[in-house]
């Protein structure tokens, strides 16, 4: 159902009272270079060089989202027929959210849009399936967000999780999230999608400065949850940390195509993380067709930052930022075919890892952002900082609610002048106060007290 003006302003006035603010918009510099120049993460994972090797074709990723729109001219071609599950105008090809769209072009935008907009996505070979999920508020009946909405959300999102796995895509997307607690009828889900060999990707959320209560389904076993860092390889200030991180990828300053689909926009959000490491699996696939699901994820951890010497990971990035380049040319031994390589669902994964506290050590140099992405120190290039662009805004469903951490086995052992800025994104807007209680208060995000120094 629609939501009136009235009701989504005292949603919206209630989250900036909670600190779950969206992204703000930056103004439009004097100058500004084209739209490839700006993509900061693709120079950093030396994008021009590993398309020589893989593009990702052959391989489809499911985005689960606010739809995708097949009619942006960076993604014309690129959208498959997928399912829509929300009661908005439109089917899967239309976002309701202006999220989804930026999203897949994050994953397989093909450039097409010129100097000004012609923003690429990292596999641009790949295509997208898009499942339309309901729009935030569908459903809910007061201002407050009981249990039962929230299992009510997790219910849609196995759903579309389900469809997804007994599709043709082999990686599903989603950067989306909700609060709650581990819910049986996702966990079956996601359960059934490794068992379809399928690959599911999730951000981790962006309230790590705030409260960092977990968010599903990036906190559901089988799930890789993926956090977010800058150009510096620091850690994303609202990048939520803990248990439930796999793996990190480049989430600040993202640009990509926006929306109106006349110029590009800049966004931070740990799901620009997700879309990036989803992209990152399709490029390692579709170079080795053969491969599982367990595979795949196998070396794309393997290959993470800081992992040269042997798996290690610690709650801010997980077994480290992804590094698809070094996936693709050293990528080690995939390992068995059918053991799932994390230990949330019984695997080994890291047996040989060296599991570290949340709190890294102080005094250490400053890791570099071509050492982040590139893999190798020096190399990769930086590029300024991007001009115009514009929040798309909270990328996940943020919100306050009861969270268990034990649930997861494993974690307890811009464009040109003149050119008028995107609105902000508010679709996923954040929930409204819950009625249950948060279990943590007042977390500062580790890297903030005491510098993160993990070496990539």
């Amino acid at each position: 159902m629609r939501i009136s003006r009235q009701r989504a302003g005292l949603r919206l006035a209630l989250a900036a009272f909670m600190g779950l603010v969206l992204t703000g918009v930056v103004a439009a510099p004097a100058q500004a270079e084209t739209a490839r120049e700006q993509q900061w993460h693709l120079d950093l994972m030396r994008a021009d060089e590993m398309w020589k090797t893989s593009t990702g074709k052959g391989v489809t990723i499911a985005v689960i989202d606010t739809g995708v729109d097949e009619g942006a001219t960076n993604l014309r071609g690129q959208v498959l027929d997928g399912v829509d599950y929300s009661s908005e105008k439109g089917d899967e090809h239309t976002d309701w959210g202006e999220h989804g769209t930026v999203m897949a072009a994050l994953i397989a935008g093909t450039g097409a849009g010129g100097e000004r907009a012609g923003a690429y996505g990292l596999a641009p070979g790949s295509k997208i399936l898009p499942i339309r999920m309901p729009k935030e508020g569908e459903g809910v009946t007061g201002l407050l967000v009981t249990p039962s909405y929230l299992k009510k959300w997790a219910k849609r999102m196995a759903r579309a999780i389900r469809f997804a796995a007994d599709s043709e895509a082999k990686v599903i997307n989603i950067s989306m999230a909700s609060p709650g607690a581990e819910n049986p009828e996702l966990s079956a889900a996601v359960k059934y999608a490794l068992d379809k060999g399928k690959l599911i990707f999730a951000g981790v959320g962006n309230s790590g400065d705030v409260k960092n209560e977990l968010q599903y389904p990036a906190a559901t076993p089988g799930v890789i949850g993926v956090a977010g860092v800058d150009r510096n390889a620091k850690p994303y200030k609202s990048s939520q940390w803990g248990a439930q991180v796999d793996l990190a990828a480049p989430a600040v300053d993202i640009v990509s195509t926006c929306p109106n689909d006349r110029q590009v926009c800049k966004a931070s959000g740990t799901s620009n993380a997700s879309a990036l490491a989803s992209a990152s699996a399709a490029l390692l696939w579709s170079q080795h067709p053969d491969w599982t699901n367990y595979q795949v994820l196998r070396v794309l951890l393997q290959t993470a930052s800081g992992n040269d010497k042997g798996l290690s990971r610690d709650d801010v990035v997980g077994y480290g930022v992804v590094r698809p380049r070094i996936a693709l040319t050293e990528p080690g031994d995939p390992g068995p075919a059918d053991e799932y390589p994390l230990p949330d669902l019984g695997g080994k994964a890291a047996e040989s890892a060296s599991p570290e506290v949340s709190e890294p050590a102080k005094g250490s140099a400053e890791p570099t952002a071509a050492a982040a992405a590139a893999g190798e120190g020096g190399e990769g290039g930086g590029v300024p900082t991007v001009g115009i662009a514009i929040g798309v805004g909270a990328a996940v469903l943020l919100g306050g609610a009861a969270a268990v951490w034990a649930v997861r086995r494993r974690r307890s052992d811009a464009a040109p002048t003149g050119v008028t800025p995107a609105p902000p994104y508010g679709g996923q807007s954040p929930y409204p106060p819950s009625t249950v209680p948060p279990p943590h208060q007042g977390y500062a995000h580790p890297s903030h007290d005491h510098g993160h120094d993990r070496r990539v």
